[in-house]
């Protein structure tokens, strides 16, 4: 029986799972289910990879945590890394996205303050946008059943419409005080949504042109997940900021406040702080993530999986009434149904498929980077049916 200690904070599904492999998930029955959400896109390398096994195992018996008081050098490797392979120039370490983005809004009101003299500094943000539940990201956040409850909320942020380049030129005419736009590049939460290359690259034009800050929450599609390191590679395209959490340590809590250009430079000692953030253990979890993603071309293996998963289900639910939309890119796949379709996870459950449904009707899948053949057909098959059964009754 669930404890009744644990706070009520989630409607938990009757599973708990003892161990896995790969992509697949055993529970205390000994039944397997495959994990098409890894963790809500945490599990990047699936489950008891050896690599990150034997990484997490010497590191906890060398040292765990010493705090940021003192150099880490497995979190300088890990900057440099992130700094390889974004081309940007300085990070800050956190435990999670919403610290993440928490710093990215800091960083964006000291940037309006130190290099552009406005007072009431203002973020522009999305609809459908969903930047986490601290009161600033949530205010950030495009979700009124998650702000119900929580006012006030915090001042300084703007919303438009998710990729509708004439709102953000509307309010560039009329506003004096944003400081920077701040934007999912494939929305999550909020329905996976992806956004145009060309929107990205004239948002990052209009930008450099207004001297904003671009800010790219890649909390849920960063690392890997959309076929690049992170989606907005996809545009050619760099921001002046960028979040990371989730994927990052395959498991191991750690986020990360990424800057770059005009956003570099602006973090002092006692600008911002986290005690646990980058310590031996994360990022010596992360930099094994990073290296398993390469050394195993996981890159490819996240587009061409995605692109298979995406074929599979447009074949199986081919002229069914009801699919409204099968979308997204790489391993982030939204199934888009014309009603709420919430039921489907404990069908799913039932018949040992870990899925997730967000935005009410859209069925959200998130595998592992490590998804093979074999894993997508049983996804394609073992969903597709249970999809058609529910839009039939």
């Amino acid at each position: 029986m669930p404890s009744p200690h644990v706070m009520n904070t989630y409607t938990r599904l009757p599973a708990a799972f003892t161990h896995g492999e790969g992509a697949w998930l055993f529970d205390e029955a000994g039944k397997r289910y495959l994990d098409a959400l890894s963790g809500i896109a945490v599990s990047t390398l699936g489950h008891n990879h050896p690599r990150l096994v034997e990484t997490i195992s010497a590191q906890a018996g060398k040292v765990l945590h010493t705090s940021n008081l003192y150099r880490i050098p497995l979190q300088e490797r890990l900057a440099d890394r992130l700094a390889e392979i974004s081309g940007m120039e300085e990070v800050f370490f956190c435990n999670s996205g919403l610290e993440a983005n928490e710093a990215a809004i800091k960083l964006a009101r000291f940037y309006g303050h130190k290099r552009k003299g406005v007072d009431l500094p203002t973020i522009i943000v999305m609809e459908h946008a969903f930047h986490g539940r601290s009161l600033a990201t949530l205010s950030a956040t495009a979700n009124r059943k998650a702000q119900a409850g929580f006012e006030p909320l915090v001042p300084g942020f703007l919303r438009v419409p998710y990729k509708d380049m004439d709102a953000i030129r509307h309010v560039a005419a009329r506003s004096h005080g944003v400081v920077a736009v701040m934007l999912e590049v494939l929305q999550g939460e909020g329905g996976v949504h992806l956004v145009d290359e060309s929107y990205l690259r004239e948002l990052r034009a209009l930008c450099d042109v207004q001297g904003w800050l671009l800010i790219c929450d890649e909390v849920q599609c960063g690392v890997g997940r959309t076929g690049k390191w992170f989606g907005w590679q996809h545009a050619g395209i760099r921001p002046d900021v960028m979040t990371l959490a989730k994927g990052l340590g395959s498991g191991v809590p750690i986020g990360a406040c990424v800057a770059a250009g005009r956003a570099a430079g602006l973090f002092q000692p006692g600008s911002h702080a986290s005690t646990f953030g980058g310590n031996p253990l994360a990022s010596a979890a992360a930099l094994t993530t990073l290296d398993v993603v390469a050394g195993e071309k996981l890159l490819d293996n996240a587009a061409r999986a995605g692109d298979a998963i995406r074929a599979g289900f447009a074949d199986a639910l081919a002229g069914v009434p009801g699919v409204a939309d099968i979308r997204g890119r790489g391993l982030m796949i939204g199934i888009e149904l014309d009603r709420p379709c919430g039921e489907l996870v404990a069908r799913a459950l039932e018949a040992g498929l870990l899925i997730n449904v967000t935005a009410g009707n859209v069925i959200r899948l998130l595998p592992p980077l490590i998804f093979s053949d074999g894993d997508t057909r049983t996804l394609v098959e073992g969903l597709a049916p249970l999809i058609r059964d529910f839009l039939s009754q």
